[in-house]
């Protein structure tokens, strides 16, 4: 798989996402549903914690990764679903030190909702990976 950026403008790359991404020769594609902060059981984790939400989120979507093979290098977009904007911009370093340290920096929006499907979830990250 070959992955190129393209980033008519510079200051997404220095938040730690790229406007677009070409990836071209690619064999496989995996969709990854929204992945919350929710134990191997099936529990919700850390109510009202952001950062542990999140940190968590993160672990999940590696995990669905991993059962496939792939990693976050292979991560080539990220949709993050928050109840709340502000927080999650409070502990964004969370998820870009994860991806930073991972040497990717995906595509990605960010949406404010009302609820997740969970309730106490306040974030959620489904993703698009290539390899």
């Amino acid at each position: 798989m070959e992955r190129n950026a393209v980033n008519p403008v510079t200051w997404s790359v220095e938040m730690g996402f790229n406007q677009g991404e070409v990836v071209s020769g690619h064999s496989r594609t995996l969709y990854i549903s929204g992945q919350t902060a929710m134990s191997k059981e099936g529990k919700p984790e850390h109510d009202g914690d952001m950062a542990a939400q999140l940190a968590l989120s993160i672990d999940n979507i590696e995990a669905v990764l991993a059962e496939a093979g792939m990693s976050l290098p292979n991560l080539v977009r990220l949709n993050v679903y928050t109840t709340d904007v502000d927080l999650l911009f409070h502990h964004y370093g969370v998820l870009a030190g994860r991806l930073g340290a991972a040497e990717v920096a995906p595509t990605t929006t960010m949406l404010g909702v009302t609820r997740l499907a969970i309730p106490g979830q306040m974030v959620e990250l489904e993703g698009t990976a290539v390899a």
